[in-house]
């Protein structure tokens, strides 16, 4: 009888952790965490973002050595860790003394928010672990698992990239007197590249050269270079025409800790014994596991854990609905987001006769329970050692290489591929298609099964009760036999397919097809063989160029989708299915000699190779300032990449603290008729259930007051807060959410812009801008078009979802909130107005936020909000914290827009009239949509002479959530309406898009719609295009992409120049002020204070530097420890780019009335330090703090006028994309970007330069990648998270993106803090460049496609929108006839 352990042992950070009463719900993370390892973050649970990425070392015993992987914790269940070593990101390093992974993250501005920082950390040390010198490629493919929508991703790679066998910079040394040296140059040099005294060449990745000048790397021993002005004949390291980026990244470099990977902590000694079973008696001993649950709520009640076949057989047959467990990747998703509930679980990732590999004389079994990691390990050494046997192998492999990201593919298995049953699995179409068997056993003996007959349905499949997958055999390939496998995703990397297939043909000598097999996955409810195809191909002469065309058909006839199908998409999933039929043809013709195939047309076939992305970053030299305007780090960069950072949840629980959960709406619009919490009530935990009854102010905010915290009536759309439930844990509180029962009355309810037009859905406000007789104009035009535009909404996707912690004081209403928001006044207002207090007895105090992008600028309040009624209820504190689901159905967005336009313009491309009716998307409510549509309105002109004008913007009401502030807050709509439709006249009268730009743009003197001159000292948008024209070579690029088109057939290449002007200042005048307050300490160390929130974007560092500068101290001295509404009343929100300018203002006017008071110490004082200073001067009775305020100059618009001064300056800049399109899936390549930005004299230039790669980033998923869709049969949310809302990964940046700052002419000529601008949102319209560099792209396959039609194009241009534009053969052909359009689409764009 077999002896069960009912304990597990594991380590964590090399300290041994032994638990006998294991949560059996808990996974990895949650169990981190509540032992205050609060570095791994929970981002998605669902193992798409890579937040909570830690390194899982396990001893192989096959190997006789432990391995190392990445996994995501959010998914690894507790229950799986006996006897493994887990190593979180506090494991590594401190601030004070951190791993070189960290510190080179930080010093290199690889960390902005920091929330996903901890993720990257581990991702990369996991890899240095496994692989000391690692390429740049492995590097930057190391984290296809981790997002980050801060960065853009370019400084993390680069700081990664000095890990690289192929390195620029591989560490250096610092000496005694604390000056850095590189190792060969101990004795003289300051240990930079490129320094005078050693002439050591600087080679950063793709160095630029300025001016003609080669670029040249800064000393870091002494101001003058270590050359002490001596120079030589290359003269000194500090030059005046270095590019001073990469002068301020070779600083940067100098401070490296060197990388030694042999002192690194070995794998725990004692756990090796404890997996090989080699433990003394009196120590634990490692056993087959039977857990079971001592929780009242436990979903799951019993686990066991066998170490043999033959132990887990018994079990099985015991327990035949038992869920069996390895990775969890599939498993955990359905517990957590379709609430499944698997009350006996089977943990087999320990049973080693199910990780077998065994080679036959005509093919390989595979043990099924080997990770996916494993299984590309072992097809790459068969692909090596048989290579004229290994096209299946090969196969197997193009599938793997997009699948999911390496935290899965490490944990996930064959196994949970082939029994999930997913008609969308990568792997399934190639075990088909290659004729693969699987071998299933139970305890009564085992059974082979061809793959062909064991998916039996939707998630259906052979296995009977109480058997199990054991093996899977894949057959050697024979001679002239070719298989391939394709797959099309929204994103490239670590997306789920929405078509896979895998497809094989055998010919004779002669060229006659033996076999064939074609295999879709995304086609139908389980994976399927398109079985006319591989007859048709049967008999057949491959290569026939008539056969292609009969494959094409014969797959469309099979396979054709109705226009409802689950899943849509179903004209592009049919195209993408003959596509690839086509993709086959060609690449198995060539391969076999068979047809005549130009090796041309079989290059644009193939996947592209991925090239190693390289960043290049150039800005001037600040000469005139000691720290203002020098690139720092973050100064939260170290605490970042160590995990000591605390966000919302990492907040110790105070005292007796509970959770809240909310109880959301099932329908999009319907009456409220009665909310049942008895149920609810009744579970244990629970403490109360709240509705709009027990809200004791006022139940009604938002700037218009047109919303409810709880609906006392009417519910507005999906996920919507009905109730509130408080209980003593999480689990508790969310379980009991799920037993309050509604009853409704539903309403109509109206989802998208469009259906919003056209029934009138608008809310009353209008906003107009109008310049000259438009009737006439047009009429007088030589050329008039009409059409219209659209963009669509685009998901925040902040890293840390909303979450606050309320804490009642327990006397006279005070509470303290901690909250993830960028208003901390209007939070600490409406909170009190709620619970019907005066504003003075709540604090709001904001430490950091991992994001905000203006998602948490409005509607954050209300999260906040509704945890201090439960803290008021109680009079306890409530911790309230959305999953990201939640928050996503809850929140709001980026508004979609829609406009309906008629454009006058010359023959040659002036503009002279346009007349532009604007309609957004507002949700159900108010909220910010009106700011959103004036800053719309106001940015159609774009850069542009519009001639007469006559714009008029209206807000539409649907039943989605309420949309909000989003970066660019409205800017970026308005801008993409008016490029939309320059595009669509150019193709009208036959003239290039950048010769109407251009002609067409603004002079200095000119006067923009909204009355406000473009000053002659500060309107470079012509010169920055000139620039970029110039010095991106734009002419011979054009021609060569011209010749790569007419040469190509099936991928094509575009480019496209785009400018921005972007306006900063809040659109109500009396938001455009800041304050600060300043403290001074006797041991001279300065606390500041301000009224901006730090959510990554640098804004505390900024004003760092200007207090630094200001008071004449060193950085250090300088601390800002958190936001608050006791020490910054009144405050604006951290929002349009206008914080720096505001907060920065009033900490500049707090520390000049300070220096100038501590003046007449200093000049009586030379040699004493600050501290000495700031003590005599308290000693004096010298006032030390001073508060500061700042208002905007001269603002303040009519909009009923068009009238008075909207805009303070304007934040300008203009990018270039170049793009390569797969014509045939719609994928694409991002080749090369340049951006040239204006941003004045910046405050600290590497921080601006992470601004704008991370705002491109942004607005290339906008225009790409993000797709935002509803059902309209339920008005739900159906991208709610990474699984199916796609933000830009690491590999979808630029492979070549060059970013440079535009130093003015006029250095001094703004007002502004420093003469600094802005920089937040303006550059994320620029990343639209590489939407209209693909249209360019689109339109240059049309023409080889003889398209008639006008190209319309709409936002985002994902790959499904980009084939169909193409119109070839193969689209007309997959277009479902008008008449056969019936019935609700599965998804819709609002």
């Amino acid at each position: 009888m077999t002896v069960f352990g009912t304990g597990i042992l594991f380590y964590v950070n090399g300290t041994q952790v032994t638990i006998d009463d294991v949560d059996l719900d808990m996974t990895l993370l949650q169990y981190l965490r509540s032992t205050g390892l609060t570095g791994t973050k929970l981002g998605c649970g669902e193992g798409g973002c890579g937040a909570c990425t830690v390194m899982v070392s396990t001893y192989n015993v096959d190997l006789g050595r432990p391995t190392h992987a990445t996994a995501n914790a959010c998914l690894y269940p507790l229950y799986a860790m006996d006897g493994k070593h887990v190593v979180t990101v506090e494991g590594l390093g401190s601030a004070k003394h951190p791993h070189p992974v960290q510190q080179r993250i930080a010093l290199l501005h690889g960390s902005q928010c920091g929330f996903c920082t901890p993720g990257f950390v581990m991702s990369l040390y996991t890899l240095l672990r496994n692989n000391p010198k690692p390429t740049e490629l492995d590097i930057e493919e190391c984290f296809d698992g981790n997002l980050c929508r801060c960065t853009g991703y370019r400084p993390i790679l680069d700081a990664a990239k000095t890990f690289a066998s192929d390195a620029w910079k591989a560490g250096a040394n610092v000496g005694k007197d604390g000056i850095a040296r590189a190792p060969e140059t101990e004795s003289k040099g300051c240990g930079i590249e490129g320094c005078c005294q050693t002439k050591k060449p600087f080679s950063l990745p793709d160095p630029a050269r300025v001016n003609g000048v080669s670029e040249a790397s800064e000393c870091a021993k002494t101001s003058e270079g270590c050359c002490k002005g001596a120079k030589g004949s290359e003269g000194c390291c500090k030059t005046k025409d270095a590019n001073w980026a990469n002068v301020e990244k070779s600083e940067a470099v100098a401070k490296f800790r060197a990388y030694d990977a042999t002192q690194e902590p070995i794998f725990p000694p004692f756990l090796a014994r404890y997996v090989r079973g080699e433990t003394e008696s009196a120590e634990a001993q490692r056993r087959e596991l039977h857990l079971r649950a001592t929780q009242d709520d436990a979903q799951c009640t019993q686990v066991f854990r066998p170490l043999t076949l033959d132990s887990l057989l018994e079990i099985v047959t015991e327990h035949p609905t038992a869920k069996l467990v390895a990775g969890n990747s599939e498993v955990g998703v359905e517990i957590k987001f379709k609430r499944t509930q698997f009350a006996t679980q089977v943990y087999v990732g320990d049973v080693p006769e199910l990780r077998t590999v065994e080679r036959c004389a005509n093919g390989v079994e595979f043990g099924v329970n080997i990770t996916l990691a494993r299984f590309e390990h072992e097809l790459r050494a068969l692909s090596r050692e048989l290579p004229e046997q290994s096209q299946c192998y090969a196969a197997l492999l193009e599938a793997l290489r997009f699948f999911a990201g390496n935290q899965i593919r490490n944990v996930a298995t064959v196994a949970g591929n082939i029994a999930t049953a997913s008609p969308i699995s990568d792997l399934n179409p190639v075990f088909l298609a290659a004729g693969s068997v699987l071998t299933l056993v139970s305890a009564s003996g085992s059974r082979q099964v061809p793959i062909s007959e064991f998916f039996l349905g939707y998630r259906r499949t052979a296995l009977a009760p109480g058997e199990i997958l054991h093996k899977v055999f894949v057959p050697h390939s024979r001679p002239r036999e070719i298989v391939r496998a394709f797959k099309q995703a929204k994103r490239k990397d670590d997306d789920i397919a929405i078509v896979t297939c895998a497809m094989r043909v055998r010919v004779d000598d002669a060229g006659r097809v033996e076999e064939a097999a074609y295999a879709f996955g995304g086609m139908a409810p389980t994976t399927v063989l398109a079985k006319s195809v591989g007859a048709a191909s049967v008999g057949s002469t491959w290569g026939d160029a008539a056969l292609l065309g009969q494959l094409v058909a014969a797959c469309h006839a099979e396979l054709q989708l109705p226009y409802t199908v689950p899943g849509g998409m179903a004209e592009y999933r049919t195209a993408l299915a003959c596509s690839f039929v086509r993709k086959f043809w060609t690449l198995s013709c060539a391969a076999l000699g068979s047809g005549d195939i130009e090796p041309q047309i079989v290059s644009e076939m193939e996947e592209d190779e991925r090239t190693v992305s390289h960043g290049q970053q150039a800005y001037e030299r600040v000469s005139d300032r000691a720290i203002v305007g020098h690139g720092v780090a973050h100064v939260s960069a170290l605490q970042q990449t160590t995990g000591e950072a605390r966000y919302i949840d990492d907040m110790p629980a105070v005292g007796a603290e509970l959770h809240m959960a909310l109880v959301p709406s099932a329908h999009p619009h319907a009456h409220v008729l009665k909310v049942d919490s008895a149920e609810a009530l009744a579970m244990a935990g629970v403490k109360c259930v709240l509705t709009h009854e027990d809200v004791p102010g006022s139940n009604i905010w938002n700037i218009f007051h047109d919303e409810e915290l709880l609906p006392s009536r009417t519910v507005h759309h999906v996920g919507q807060p009905v109730a509130l439930v408080v209980a003593a844990t999480q689990r508790q509180a969310q379980a009991a959410a799920q037993r309050v029962h509604i009853t409704y009355e539903v309403l109509p309810a109206v989802l998208t812009v469009r259906d919003a037009v056209a029934q009138g859905a608008l809310f009353a406000e209008e906003r107009k801008l109008v310049r000259g007789d438009v009737d006439a104009a047009l009429a007088a035009s030589d050329v008039t078009l009409s059409g219209t535009s659209y963009c669509g909404a685009q998901e925040h996707f902040y890293l840390e979802t909303m979450g606050a912690v309320a804490v009642p004081k327990g006397e006279n209403g005070e509470m303290d909130l901690y909250a993830s928001t960028q208003n901390p006044t209007e939070a600490q207002m409406v909170c009190a107005e709620a619970l019907g207090v005066p504003a003075a007895r709540i604090v709001c105090h904001v430490k950091r936020m991992g994001g905000g992008f203006g998602g948490k600028e409005s509607r954050a309040v209300l999260v906040s909000t509704l945890a201090a009624l439960g803290a008021q209820h109680t009079g306890q504190a409530v911790r309230l914290v959305l999953d990201r689901d939640v928050d996503m159905q809850m929140s709001g967005q980026r508004h979609p827009f829609y406009a309906t336009w008629t454009v006058g313009a010359t023959r040659t491309g002036e503009l002279r009239a346009l007349r532009m009716r604007l309609y957004s998307n507002g949700g159900f409510s108010h909220d910010l949509s009106m700011g959103v549509l004036e800053r719309a309105v106001s940015h159609v002109d774009n850069c542009y002479r519009l001639g007469a004008a006559d714009i008029v913007g209206r807000v539409c009401r649907t039943n989605t959530q309420s949309n909000t502030a989003f970066r660019s807050f409205g800017g970026c709509q308005g801008m993409i309406m008016t490029e939309s439709m320059l595009c669509e006249l150019a193709d009208h009268i036959n003239v290039p898009i950048e010769h109407i730009r251009r002609i067409n743009m603004y002079n200095a003197g000119d006067v923009t719609p909204f009355s406000q001159p473009l000053l002659a000292e500060d309107w470079n948008v012509p010169r920055m295009w000139d620039q970029l024209e110039r010095e991106a070579e734009v002419a011979v690029r054009r021609a060569e992409i011209d010749e790569f088109n007419r040469t190509t057939q099936f991928r094509k290449r575009g480019l496209a120049m785009v400018p921005t002007k972007f306006g900063i200042s809040f659109g109500v005048k009396h938001l455009n002020q800041g304050m600060s307050l300043v403290h001074v300490y006797m041991d001279g160390s300065v606390l500041v204070a301000h009224g901006g929130t730090e959510m990554g974007q640098g804004l505390h560092t900024k004003m760092a530097q200007i207090a630094a500068e200001t008071l004449d101290v060193p950085l250090s001295t300088i601390f800002i420890s958190e936001t608050a509404t006791n020490t910054a009343a009144n405050t604006s929100p951290t929002a349009a780019s206008a914080s720096s300018d505001l907060n920065g203002y009033a900490v500049y006017n707090a520390c000049k009335v300070l220096a100038d008071r501590l003046r007449p110490y200093r000049e009586r004082m030379h040699d004493a330090s600050f501290a000495t200073i700031a003590k005599t001067a308290y000693l004096d009775r010298v006032k030390l703090s001073e508060a500061g305020h700042y208002a905007t100059p001269d603002i303040g618009f009519s909009w009923a006028e068009n009238s008075g001064l909207l805009y303070f300056y304007f934040t300008q800049g203009v990018a270039l994309a170049e793009v390569e399109l797969d014509v045939l899936t719609g994928s694409h390549t991002t080749r090369r970007v340049d951006i040239i930005m204006d941003v004045g004299r910046s405050l600290n230039k590497a921080i601006d330069i992470g601004q704008i790669e991370g705002a491109f980033a942004q607005g290339q998923g906008w225009c790409t990648t993000e797709e935002f869709l509803y059902s309209p049969a339920t008005g739900r949310l159906l991208t709610q998270g990474p699984g199916n809302y796609k933000i830009p990964s690491a590999l979808d940046i630029p492979r070549d993106l060059r970013v440079s700052l535009m130093e003015p002419e006029q250095p001094n000529a703004l007002k502004t803090i420093f003469s600094s601008k802005g920089i937040g949102e303006p550059p994320l319209f620029l990343g639209a460049s590489v939407f209209f560099a693909l249209r360019d792209a689109v339109m240059a396959a049309r023409k080889n496609n003889d398209a008639k039609s006008p190209l319309h194009m709409e936002c985002p241009a994902t790959a499904e929108v980009l084939r169909m534009a193409c119109e070839d053969d193969i689209v007309e052909l997959t277009r479902i006839p008008h008449e056969q359009r019936q019935g609700v689409p599965f998804a819709v764009r609002i």
